[in-house]
């Protein structure tokens, strides 16, 4: 097929995902090109099954000369594509036994704010702080970036500030407004995470979003830069609060980690974990549990008693905080998710089942 062909092609799929409001574009041989909607895989039978040879020229339709050398030297790239200025996609080219895989993650131009994220706006009072640490945890494509967004955003349009992204690649791209706002992406404008965060904090930053926390030296340059005056947010690929806080000191060496405890316990304003469900009316909703650091869970933190940080959670609705298994009983009483999403999702099916207030008449596969 003619490198045209491919092209009008592979812009016909792009233009479907962004059309369909799918989150995610997959292409691999022998499968028809595949959208996830909903959080669900839809092939796209219309289209003809893909062979070596299309995901081949896709890949090289996508990538320049410098990514094709990452490519065929590491066996797989990370890069942003920008189609038609209207969408990006976060695309991830890869070898799967011998063969080019492809998987793209659509990335909205718009950036939406938590109301119609459905995300709770007390979200909001993080970005008021001057300095400090705060994490938005989950599974990978549960809306990480895209709470984060709205954060940014929201500081953009507020505040009077300087803001560094730090990302792999970068994602959704801000209109300066009443910030400054410097995106650098990993690869392209700096060689790593903690190298850039190390020149962050020489270019007189207010605000640094980093879009991973991925290793020892990144964690604790974030760290450092929350305790010298700088507001961080960040995203990590944990399950919940407690979880967090054991993940990130259990980063570090273990005659660290005492030391980590009491820095993580000044320094961390605040979790939030976050599912997306799919909705009973269609498309998908979060379900969040938020975790606000007061002076309990600073002693928790720093006592190595983490363990205890759910009973916080669970008692400390007024303060702004809320569980997992909370939110999701809010959303099935709403009729927003449905029982078996929600089982699915529970921390702890019991308590679930107690706060619906359903008792036995709710079957749970064992």
């Amino acid at each position: 097929m003619s490198t045209a062909n491919i092209g009008d092609r592979v812009k016909n799929l792009l233009r479907l995902a962004a059309q369909q409001d799918a989150s995610d574009l997959h292409l691999a041989v022998g499968r028809h090109p595949t959208l996830r909607i909903d959080g669900r895989l839809i092939p796209l039978s219309q289209e003809p099954i893909l062979v070596a040879d299309d995901t081949r020229a896709m890949g090289d339709f996508f990538m320049d000369e410098t990514r094709k050398t990452q490519f065929s030297s590491d066996g797989q790239v990370d890069f942003a594509y920008n189609f038609e200025d209207r969408v990006r996609f976060r695309t991830n080219v890869f070898y799967q036994q011998g063969n080019v895989g492809i998987v793209m993650r659509v990335i909205n131009n718009k950036i939406r704010t938590l109301s119609e994220l459905n995300v709770p706006s007390n979200i909001y009072e993080f970005a008021n702080f001057s300095q400090g640490l705060f994490l938005v945890t989950g599974p990978v494509g549960h809306g990480k970036s895209t709470t984060l967004a709205a954060l940014i955003e929201h500081i953009n349009q507020n505040k009077e500030h300087h803001i560094v992204t730090i990302e792999d690649p970068v994602e959704y791209l801000y209109t300066p407004d009443r910030c400054i706002i410097n995106q650098r992406e990993v690869g392209e404008d700096t060689h790593d995470f903690p190298s850039a965060l190390r020149a962050a904090l020489r270019e007189d930053t207010n605000v640094i979003l980093i879009g991973e926390l991925r290793d020892l030296e990144t964690i604790s340059t974030a760290i450092t830069a929350a305790e010298t005056g700088h507001l961080i947010f960040a995203t990590l690929h944990t399950n919940d609060s407690a979880q967090t806080v054991d993940r990130i000191i259990d980063t570090f060496p273990s005659h660290q980690q005492n030391q980590v405890r009491s820095q993580l316990a000044n320094v961390l304003l605040g979790v939030l974990s976050q599912r997306l469900l799919p909705r009973t009316d269609g498309g998908r909703v979060p379900v969040v549990e938020i975790m606000i650091k007061n002076h309990a869970i600073e002693n928790l933190i720093r006592e190595n008693k983490s363990y205890q940080i759910d009973t916080v959670i669970d008692t400390s609705q007024k303060d702004g905080m809320i569980s997992l298994d909370k939110s999701l009983s809010i959303l099935l009483r709403k009729g927003i998710i449905t029982v078996d999403s929600a089982m699915t999702y529970a921390k702890n099916r019991d308590y679930l089942r107690m706060l619906i207030g359903k008792g036995d008449d709710i079957e749970i596969e064992s």
